[in-house]
Parts: structure tokens; C-alpha cells; sequence
């Protein structure tokens, strides 16, 4: 199953092409400070702006460097149906162990038509799913009872990565949902909360630039320890609400960089941090301990 601190990776980026070599010392990084898995260009792999050549590279070394120690769970997700379709076919040729579809953004599709989108990604592939709501930037919501009913009507659709930041939600979809069907969060403040709600786990951009704290954070919580994951979870706070100061993932590249992982350059239409955000994340690096 897929659980615990799962890592929306960043790409790094260099001179205005992707840094292969940052990004795969940054995978086999975030294998040894306890990541549980990895999310190669999702929308915090700044997916809307990279080619689909680039795309594709990133999801081989990802697999190429994780060497099947962790799952890789590539994004694969596009407002454009064939398109999505396309990237998870590449992603179960490439050895991906799931994908990661978002919800179509800007065309604004209603229930029947992300079921139908959903759909045609799971009929075209064998590997799991986990389906992505984010309706903070789609705009429109996957609902629970979309969600029930693709669930029902593929067996490879197996989870939801929910980005909705809303704690009742979380409770309903284990109710309508069950056990079995992994739930994970996809917003890092109310990740802990998720977990006690009944969550698997956490799909976090703070696990790029805070790697062990968020596997232990995620360990201690998913063993009942919720006093132990507060402990944890306390010293990332700051990391978890700062981090989305400005467009993700320009705090994420700027912390890293202080870090020394890889540069602080991403792709127009983002823009590096502010002073007065980089002082802010130097600050919640200090409370983390990272620096």
C-alpha cells in the first residue's frame, strides 16, 4: 500500500533546461533521509511547463534511481483526455508503480466528465491510480460519489490524493470509500489531522526540503503516536504554511538551494521568492533545525 511521506518532487533546473544529474542525487536523497515515495512531476515538478520530453526523462531517471526501492508514483495528469492518456502508458512502460491523475484544470469539466476522463486513463493502463483533487487550482472538485464510482467501475483506480485541505471531507471518503481505498493528503498543514481522520499518508512538497521529519512525522502518526508525530509536526509548521507564500514551488527551489540540493531557477511564469519570503523561509528553516 501506499503510505506515509511521499515526496511531490521538485525538478531541478539549470541554465533553462532540467538538471539531470541535481535531480537524480535529489531522488537517491530522498531515498536515505526515509521518504516513503516519490512523485516525479506532478505540479510541484512544475508539470504545466516542462515538455513532454523533459516530462518523460524525469519519470525515467526517477525510476532509474529508485531502483524499485520506494514506489514511484509518476504524475501523469492533463486537462486534455489523450494527453493524460499518454503519459501513464509511457509511465507503466518506464516501470512507474502508479500514477498520479489530476483533474483536468481550466476547461472546467462537470462529474460526468472527469468520470469519463478517469475513465479512459484507467482502461489504458494497467498500474494503479491515484486520482488528484485540487480544486484550489482546477477549480472544479472530484466529488466523493465520482470518486465511489469510478472506484467501482476500476479496480486499478486506488486512491486519491485530496488537496481540499478539509478535514470532514477526509472522514466522508473513508465512510463512502472504506478501508481499503488509500486516502492521502495532498496539503502539508493538515496533513497530521488527515491521519487522524483515517489517512494513509501525505503526498508534500515540505518532504523536499524536510525529508526525515516528514517520514517520522508520518511513521509516528500512522502507529497511533499522535502526541510523538505532534512533536515532529511542530518543528514543520512553519515550513508547512510558508512554503506556499508564493506560487509553489518557488519557496520549495529557494530552500533548497540554501540547502544545496540544486538551484534556485524554475521556469517562467514563475519567478524566484521575494526578501521578505526568503526571510520568512530562513526562519522556518531555523525552527525545523535544517540550518
Amino acid at each position: 500500500m501506499l503510505r506515509g511521506s511521499i515526496t511531490a518532487l521538485i525538478t531541478p533546473m539549470a541554465n533553462g533546461v532540467v538538471d539531470e544529474k541535481a535531480f537524480a542525487s535529489f531522488v537517491e536523497w530522498q531515498i536515505a533521509e526515509g521518504s516513503h515515495g516519490l512523485v516525479p512531476v506532478g505540479t510541484t515538478g512544475e508539470s504545466p511547463t516542462v515538455s513532454h520530453e523533459e516530462h518523460r526523462r524525469v519519470v525515467e531517471i526517477c525510476v532509474e534511481v529508485a531502483n524499485n526501492r520506494v514506489p514511484v508514483v509518476a504524475g501523469a495528469g492533463s486537462n486534455s483526455t489523450a494527453e493524460a492518456v499518454s503519459l501513464a502508458k509511457f509511465a507503466e512502460d518506464t516501470g512507474a508503480d502508479a500514477v498520479l491523475s489530476v483533474v483536468p484544470y481550466y476547461n472546467k469539466p462537470n462529474q460526468e466528465g472527469l468520470f469519463q476522463h478517469f475513465s479512459a486513463v484507467a482502461k489504458a493502463v494497467g498500474i494503479p491510480i491515484i486520482l488528484y483533487s485540487v480544486p484550489g487550482r482546477t477549480i472544479v472538485d472530484l466529488s466523493v460519489d465520482t470518486i465511489a464510482r469510478l472506484r467501482d467501475a476500476h479496480s486499478n483506480i486506488i486512491g486519491v490524493k485530496d488537496a481540499t485541505g478539509n478535514l470532514e471531507r477526509a472522514s466522508i471518503e473513508r465512510a463512502k470509500l472504506g478501508s481499503d481505498f488509500i486516502l492521502l493528503s495532498g496539503d502539508d498543514s493538515t496533513a497530521l489531522a488527515f491521519n487522524a481522520h483515517g489517512g494513509h499518508g501525505c503526498i508534500s512538497v515540505t518532504a523536499n526540503v524536510a525529508p526525515r521529519l516528514c517520514s517520522q512525522m508520518q511513521e509516528l502518526s500512522l502507529a497511533g503516536d499522535f502526541k510523538g508525530a505532534l512533536e515532529v509536526n511542530d518543528k514543520l509548521v512553519y515550513l508547512h504554511r510558508d512554503l506556499f507564500m508564493e506560487p509553489n514551488p518557488s519557496p520549495a527551489k529557494y530552500v533548497a538551494n540554501r540547502l544545496k540540493l540544486c538551484a534556485n531557477e524554475m521556469r517562467l511564469p514563475l519567478v524566484p521568492v521575494t526578501k521578505s519570503t526568503e526571510d520568512a523561509m530562513d526562519f522556518a528553516m531555523r525552527h525545523a533545525g535544517l540550518i
